[in-house]
């Protein structure tokens, strides 16, 4: 049985009523699930997205830039904490699927589900080996998130399976689905104009190392949980 946005949130309540905390490198309070793989069924799992935000984050990754100054609007403090003291990241997602200099992921998924729809083997990729290091250059702290993402064609539907390291689950997990939505659109539209055939939008299957909340977001579980149940569930 494939688990879903409501049962990942059974598990963060049963966490937090009893108490399992993990903390962090910094000291922060986390609630965190290991391995944690469910279909990505609802746009927030804790708090609605800010699509005022997404838009803009949107834009930024459809302009490839490497820099944060560039995200429109005011740049979002998280941003400014990791990118290094010139402004550079290496998290724009759109450099990472588009960009020739990342050997063109999308273009690669494209072209193999249009000359094999039952391929296996289309899968985009967003990290690298030298994270290990670039990740720290020049102060920076931006280890990519998002391992790869793999695309299958089945019964009409292309079905997204998604593979994170790590995942925020208020912030990063809505701005990072509605990431993947629009990528799986565009790749619908684009598989029609080379293949003339119309595929239905499948499942987008969530798969993350740790997903976690940040204990200043913890009023977030006393909103959605305490005030209406306050038994202690059993791990």
């Amino acid at each position: 049985m494939i688990s879903n946005v409501e049962n990942i949130k059974g598990l963060f309540k049963a966490k937090y009523l009893n108490g399992k905390f993990v903390t962090d490198k910094t000291g922060v309070k986390t609630i965190e699930i290991i391995n944690a793989s469910f279909e990505a069924d609802k746009d927030y799992i804790l708090r609605p997205p800010n699509t005022s935000y997404i838009k803009r984050e949107l834009e930024w990754y459809e302009s490839q830039s490497l820099n944060v100054d560039d995200i429109p609007g005011e740049t979002p403090a998280i941003w400014k904490a990791v990118a290094d003291k010139d402004g550079k990241i290496n998290s724009n997602y759109g450099y990472l699927i588009f960009s020739e200099d990342n050997f063109s992921q999308y273009q690669s998924v494209l072209a193999e589900l249009g000359e094999n729809p039952d391929s296996r083997r289309a899968t985009m990729i967003y990290t690298r080996p030298d994270i290990q290091m670039d990740a720290f250059s020049n102060g920076m702290s931006d280890f990519i998130c998002t391992n790869n993402v793999q695309y299958f064609i089945r019964d009409n539907q292309l079905i997204t399976s998604v593979y994170m390291r790590s995942n925020d689950a208020v912030f990063g997990y809505n701005n990072d689905l509605a990431w993947q939505k629009y990528v799986r659109d565009k790749l619908i539209d684009d598989l029609e104009t080379d293949t003339y055939k119309r595929y239905e939008p499948g499942p987008i299957y969530w798969n993350v190392g740790s997903l976690h909340v940040y204990e200043r977001h913890f009023e977030l579980l006393d909103k959605y949980y305490l005030a209406a149940d306050n038994r202690l569930y059993q791990l």
